[in-house]
């Protein structure tokens, strides 16, 4: 259920972009990120780091595509900002798992997955380098999409390609860490 609750924005985004185009979408994820954060917070639950950054990223990305369509910069394409927008957000993650075992003293991953799995020191380090990665990659792949093909092409992979190599990368971590999973008799 909480993967619905997450990809609310961007399927909001994709809906509005099919009915009034980039600035409405961009407003729309804007706003619905607002309001998925004040919904948590209401419900007084646990709003994660992930969810904060994303936030930030979106009203910073956004706005700026708001904003430069009314306010031209020179002649940078005001879309510039929102098809940035993913790289930069999984650029962020990936550079938190690559710094955290350094800056921080822990393993980011761990953090996350430490109640479910037990799994050695090592192992740990592998996982979160892999995602590290991952998200370095998710982020190349993004910008290589996003200006190589046209506006509709980058909006329908944002959700489906992005969200198909994610549940993808998901499954393979899970069948590979599928020991290690604590069961509930355990």
């Amino acid at each position: 259920m909480k993967i619905f609750f997450d990809l609310f924005p961007v399927v909001l985004f994709f809906i509005a972009y099919q009915w009034h185009g980039i600035y409405w979408a961009t407003a729309v994820a804007i706003a619905s990120s607002i309001l998925q954060i004040a919904a948590l917070l209401l419900l007084k639950k646990r709003v994660e780091p992930a969810a904060w950054i994303g936030l930030v990223v979106i009203v910073i990305f956004g706005g700026l595509t708001l904003w430069t369509k009314s306010h031209p910069l020179g002649g940078i394409n005001p879309t510039v900002f929102i098809r940035w927008k993913p790289t930069v957000l999984y650029w962020i993650f990936a550079t938190i798992l690559f710094l955290g075992p350094l800056v921080l003293q822990k393993n980011p991953m761990r953090s996350l997955l430490g109640k479910e799995l037990h799994l050695p020191d090592t192992l740990w380090g592998k996982i979160n380098m892999a995602w590290a990665i991952f998200f370095s990659f998710l982020g190349a792949i993004n910008l290589y999409v996003a200006f190589h093909y046209p506006e509709p092409v980058w909006v329908k992979f944002k959700l489906f390609g992005l969200l198909a190599l994610m549940i993808i990368f998901i499954v393979i971590q899970g069948i590979l860490l599928a020991k290690h999973i604590k069961q509930p008799n355990d």
